[in-house]
């Protein structure tokens, strides 16, 4: 049998730097997600309610207050802990950093695939070091990933090129993006897809328009390519305030589809069992 997915949203946008509104997401792409304007298929053949288990877990109620992050960490792990696969909506990009501490208890550090046209590198930005422009600089500082391949790439300034290095970051920038040019991973594999990787010609609705992006076919083709055994996903900033007839929430609900067709189709093995020795998280790296 396949295994179930959960589709949780993660509300939350506080972290965002120059416009607020990705908190409003997780509704609006649920919308999409049940539209009549699609049906439940996927490009891989298989389809939402006969092949992919998809459960809505709705949305964890976040504050947007420091407790937050403790509140994402342990709804994901009970996620995990009843062997299903987690797909969260967020929400500002912040939430992957809470997501992969509690990936990391469960697999151990995963290889990531990160969509964008940001590295999310920051070792701070605006004095936030939980900015949505940092998630990654924590996970790589505290070992939750032992990979990190980044494609889509077009803002890659001096600080950020440093802290790639630093954490040996794979980065493959949009200018070099070709079909086929993604690595196959060992896995587990998480998935990251900010929408602002799209072109804004595709994606509009997102808090920071960066021309020179990659289509919707260039994702799902890198998508399809996968065959490593997935341990979660998410899916981040759609900024609702500045959609065009919901294009971007409608984007943002097919790469859902396509991720829990992924997770269905290559599922990561159980989580460690309860009392599994596992030495536990540092604290959150910063506020």
């Amino acid at each position: 049998m396949s295994p179930p997915i959960h589709l949780i949203g993660l509300p939350t946008d506080i972290h965002s730097s120059f416009l607020r509104g990705a908190a409003k997401a997780p509704v609006r792409i649920r919308a999409q997600l049940v539209s009549d304007h699609s049906n439940p298929a996927s490009e891989r053949g298989t389809e939402i309610g006969a092949e992919i288990r998809l459960t809505d877990r709705g949305d964890l109620p976040l504050v947007e207050a420091p407790d937050d992050d403790r509140l994402i960490t342990e709804g994901i792990a009970e996620i995990l802990s009843q062997g299903a696969i987690p797909i969260a909506l967020g929400g500002d990009h912040s939430v992957t950093y809470p997501i992969l501490r509690a990936i990391a208890v469960a697999h151990g550090p995963v290889d990531i695939l990160h969509i964008d046209a940001h590295p999310d590198l920051y070792d701070s930005y605006g004095g936030d070091r939980r900015s949505h422009a940092s998630p990654f600089a924590r996970i790589m500082e505290e070992g939750l990933a032992k990979r990190l391949v980044q494609v889509g790439i077009r803002t890659l300034n001096r600080h950020c090129r440093e802290q790639a290095e630093r954490f040996g970051v794979e980065t493959i920038e949009a200018r070099h993006f070709r079909p086929g040019c993604v690595p196959a991973f060992a896995g587990p594999l998480y998935i990251s897809i900010d929408l602002d990787g799209f072109d804004p010609s595709c994606a509009p609705g997102v808090s920071h328009l960066e021309p020179g992006g990659l289509t919707a076919r260039d994702v799902i083709d890198i998508l399809l390519a996968v065959d490593t055994p997935v341990a979660g996903a998410d899916v981040v900033e759609l900024n609702p305030d500045r959609d065009l007839n919901d294009m971007t929430a409608m984007l943002a609900a097919k790469m859902v589809k396509e991720l829990a067709a992924l997770a269905t189709a290559f599922p990561v093995v159980a989580p460690a069992a309860a009392g599994d020795p596992r030495p536990p998280l540092p604290p959150a790296g910063g506020d």
